[in-house]
């Protein structure tokens, strides 16, 4: 692997300095230190157009850092030292005029500039990393199938636990047993189990209400392996669905596969959530779709590319995004069908997988 994650800074070099003049990159966004570097912990990366990167550690995560860290210079940030000057003082040391950062607030780009070159010499520019986790690589790929799984057994777990009388926490609960005890590490995101008219709220988070029977039960999971993300949808009824359950989960359900057949490379972004937002449309739930199709996933939940309607970006083969139209009807409940979507170069596939039923088991 260590051969993949310097691959992945030498993609940066090359996509970086090739503009505006550029020659050291700063990255202190923790998702895109996992990206190039595959383990935790670490407080920045610097990379010069020439020389070997440096990895910037605080003495807490150090030795653990070192250990995970084999082939990557990890740098030992004491205490009593400033971050941030002391990687001004390294790139001065490697002949570094302009440097571009992924992600910095305001007053640390301040203290940055202050520290090396002034502000002109220090720019923030996250665009080039984003470019590169747009599109995953195989090994990206496979982590991502083995989160889909787990929350796959996540998801077969709430539809066991669905039932009147039962809590949202103790659904909840026994989600998050089934992932970890299937090798998840921690939850991509909290977990959401809304029943009865919180259903409606998209994110309707997960309560001490006890679900009653006959109430739409939204369910929103996600697992994380080696750190990759999943995300998956399914909306359940505790007991018998009635017909107006049954026809708003079928339109749901259409523009669900809809969109999906429209997910290939070279779409349109807005496109393929223009099929989805017409199905609802024309079956008179237009109003109740109130969120974009999907958005990308990968080492973090919400990530590039977002699927929306005014998006005239193209979808390539590499992207993970998902696909979960929902119609949320206040006062009522609500409806949202998702899986996580690998793009290919004929089509697409769905990572997550799971019964498509009202009725769960």
């Amino acid at each position: 692997m260590l051969v993949t994650f310097l691959k992945r800074i030498d993609a940066l070099k090359n996509k970086a300095f090739a503009e505006d003049g550029f020659n050291g990159y700063l990255v202190f966004n923790g998702a895109n230190m996992l990206y190039f570097l595959g383990f935790p912990g670490t407080s920045a990366l610097f990379v010069p157009s020439e020389g070997e990167g440096l990895v910037y550690v605080y003495s807490v995560n150090y030795e653990q850092a070192k250990a995970a860290g084999k082939g990557f210079n990890v740098q030992l940030v004491k205490s009593t030292e400033n971050l941030l000057a002391k990687i001004a003082a390294q790139a001065k040391a490697c002949g570094v005029k302009k440097l571009c950062v992924d992600s910095l607030s305001v007053d640390a780009w301040r203290n940055l500039s202050k520290e090396f070159a002034g502000e002109d010499a220090v720019q923030v520019n996250g665009s080039f990393v984003q470019g590169l986790r747009r599109v995953k690589d195989k090994e990206e790929i496979a982590l991502m199938r083995r989160a889909s799984e787990i929350t796959g057994e996540g998801m077969k777990a709430a539809a066991e636990a669905v039932k009147p009388g039962v809590k949202e926490y103790e659904v909840a609960g026994e989600i998050e047993y089934a992932m970890r005890r299937s090798g998840a590490g921690p939850t991509a995101f909290e977990t959401i189990v809304a029943s009865g008219a919180c259903s409606a709220f998209p994110h309707g988070g997960c309560s001490r209400r006890e679900i009653q029977s006959g109430d739409l039960v939204v369910v929103d999971i996600g697992a994380t392996f080696d750190y990759y993300c999943s995300d998956m949808t399914r909306t359940f009824v505790a007991g018998k669905p009635s017909a107006k359950q049954q026809k708003i989960y079928r339109t749901v359900l259409k523009a669900h596969d809809a969109a999906f057949d429209a997910i290939k490379a070279g779409a349109v972004i807005g496109d393929v959530d223009a099929v989805a937002r017409k199905v609802i449309a024309d079956a008179g739930y237009g109003e109740y779709f109130v969120h974009r199709l999907g958005h990308g996933v990968g080492l973090e939940v919400h990530e590039p590319p977002s699927m929306f309607s005014e998006n005239k970006e193209l979808l390539a083969a590499g992207n993970v995004v998902t696909d979960e139209p929902g119609i949320y009807i206040p006062g009522y409940g609500g409806v949202r069908i998702e899986d996580t979507v690998l793009v290919t170069a004929k089509g697409a596939e769905k990572l997550t997988s799971g019964p498509y039923s009202l009725c769960g088991v």
